[in-house]
């Protein structure tokens, strides 16, 4: 999914290493007012399963997507997803 540029801004055949995703979420969070000490790489896939789970996705499409072994695993994030959910009880407070 994340591949380098070259000078001439064509995409390179090798893809970016975790270490260089996580440092360009950590400056995007950085510029966007945000510590970037609370965001690396993982968490482009932690919010890409949450909002899955948010939008319906099922265990197992989340699963596929995200490369996950574990139902537990995925099973975490669907719980936070739940958090956010408009039936909850702190939204249905109005809070």
């Amino acid at each position: 999914m994340f591949r380098s540029l070259d000078t001439f801004q064509r995409v390179q055949p090798k893809r970016l290493s975790d270490k260089v995703v996580a440092r360009i979420v950590k400056r995007r969070a950085a510029a966007a007012g945000l510590d970037p000490d609370r965001y690396a790489g993982h968490s482009l896939r932690a919010g890409l399963a949450t909002s899955a789970a948010a939008g319906g996705a099922s265990e197992r499409a989340i699963m596929a997507q995200t490369g996950h072994r574990s139902t537990d695993m995925v099973r975490r994030y669907i719980r936070e997803a739940k958090l956010f959910a408009p039936d909850n009880a702190a939204t249905l407070a109005g809070l």
